[in-house]
């Protein structure tokens, strides 16, 4: 769980949510936690995968392109 002092209105919007989701502010705030690692972990696979090829132009870009060279 992160270090970070929330506030009474933070604490209260949590506890909100917690109670929504069924879990006590505890519980819910490990979760988060989890959660944000997880996101976190995501977002730096999807960052290390190396980009796709460009996609070749259709038929209507090709058009385009003839249509903007100089005769």
């Amino acid at each position: 769980m992160s270090d970070r002092k929330m506030t009474d209105a933070q604490r209260a919007y949590e506890a909100k949510r917690a109670a929504k989701a069924g879990m006590s502010l505890d519980k819910w705030l490990v979760e988060k936690e989890k959660r944000a690692q997880a996101e976190a972990k995501e977002a730096a696979a999807a960052a290390a995968q190396p980009a796709a090829a460009p996609k070749k132009p259709g038929f209507f870009g090709r058009l385009l392109e003839k249509a903007q060279k100089p005769l």
